[in-house]
């Protein structure tokens, strides 16, 4: 039965190294098939003594705390809450600090259900990878229904905290990234590149919940028409002075989505293709390792994107002055030659040197973002610039486009 489950396996091209097992058999295992599993149970037919097992620790509070961090997968939580708070900050309208801790909280736990849904379905494919083998259900530090317990407790108290502390657009944009994280996407990784797609919608919701949690709009309406903000050395039209509302159409958080949708491509390709063998290990369907060269070119493409975006849509949608086209250009070249030389060399060595790139340039980009918000005198703030109206008038050019 184990030889013939070991041929349907190798048969396939894509994992035939990787699930060729039967050399780490002992003799001295008999194996069963359990119908009710995914596949091969082993019984061992020597007895071990109970001090051969490692007794498991005791749930204190301050160990299950750190348990839960490591189901929220910390570092992408922390992520998702920072792109969430820079759409909270780019907004051109007014916001309380009650509504900011609510955004915060809300996307965390919101994080937390979905990574932890993730990795409650995963354990036997992150057993088999080195860079998950660790993780806390694997090695059995929290049962699998204590996860999802915690899973379920997060993923109907962030939804709820921004449902009713922010407004219910935010909340179901929170509730419809944990579902689609947790389903689809987690279903897709061993069906179809098409995951890597998906995952960056999902990796690209959160500063357009920051954005909606402010009061901004998500859809262009009679009441809401779509602004452009184009530079003054191609405008015709007499200088307006610039109302804050007038940011407020659905272009700017369509800008906020493009720009974190394009940066993930060149920051997990580069990730992906460095850690490709336990992705293949583990059985995923990852582009890096059915195609590297197109994984490469993929984010190449990204890279490029970014161009246009930072330099054309964000300033053009009003979140920024057009001195931010200028000044983000020197990162994102710096982010496009290292794709060029991934795409162009496909290394391990240039893989590496992409991601570490793609670990600065987000930040870097939304604070310059920050620095050019539309609006903001920041020599008024730190007391160098005139409280005069008339003398520190922004020179903006306004269009309006009604949908």
């Amino acid at each position: 039965m184990w030889q013939s489950a070991a041929r349907t396996r190798t048969s396939s091209a894509f994992t035939s190294f990787f699930f060729n097992n039967t050399q780490w058999v002992s003799p001295a295992i008999h194996i069963t098939r359990n119908p009710h599993s995914y596949g091969l149970i082993a019984h061992p037919t020597t007895d071990l003594p109970r001090s051969a097992f490692k007794q498991v620790e005791a749930l204190t509070p301050a160990r299950l705390t750190k348990i839960y961090w490591q189901l929220s997968k910390s570092s992408l939580t922390v992520l998702n809450v920072l792109a969430a708070m820079s759409g909270v900050a780019l907004s051109p309208l007014p916001t309380t600090v009650p509504v900011l801790l609510a955004t915060a909280v809300g996307t965390a736990l919101c994080s937390a259900s979905a990574n932890t849904l993730n990795q409650v379905q995963e354990v036997p494919f992150d057993a088999q990878m080195a860079r998950t083998r660790m993780r806390p259900i694997v090695r059995r530090a929290i049962s699998p229904l204590h996860a999802t317990a915690f899973a379920a407790v997060s993923g109907i108290t962030g939804p709820a905290i921004l449902w009713t502390m922010t407004n219910p657009t935010t909340a179901l944009i929170g509730a419809g990234t944990l579902a689609l994280y947790a389903g689809p996407y987690t279903w897709m990784k061993r069906k179809s590149i098409a995951n890597t797609w998906l995952g960056a919608v999902v990796g690209a919701a959160p500063p357009v919940m920051g954005w909606t949690a402010g009061g901004g709009q998500l859809f262009p309406s009679s009441s809401f028409p779509v602004h452009i903000f184009p530079p003054s050395f191609i405008s015709a039209l007499p200088e307006i002075a610039l109302d804050p509302s007038l940011i407020n159409s659905s272009l700017a958080p369509l800008a906020l989505f493009a720009l974190l949708f394009s940066w993930q491509f060149p920051h997990f390709n580069s990730l992906s293709y460095v850690v490709r063998g336990s992705y293949a290990q583990a059985g995923c369907h990852m582009l890096s390792i059915l195609d590297p060269r197109k994984n490469a070119l993929v984010s190449l493409r990204h890279a490029l994107i970014l161009i246009p975006t930072c330099s054309v849509l964000i300033p053009l949608s009003g979140l920024t002055t057009w001195w931010f086209a200028l000044s983000s250009l020197l990162p994102n070249i710096i982010l496009l030659r290292a794709s060029w030389v991934f795409w162009k060399n496909g290394g391990e060595k240039q893989a590496r040197t992409l991601f570490r790139h793609s670990l600065w340039y987000l930040p870097l980009i939304l604070g310059m973002m920050m620095a050019h918000k539309q609006g903001v005198n920041w020599s008024q703030w730190i007391g160098l610039g005139s409280d005069d109206p008339e003398k520190s008038k922004d020179e903006t050019h306004v269009v309006v486009a009604t949908t």
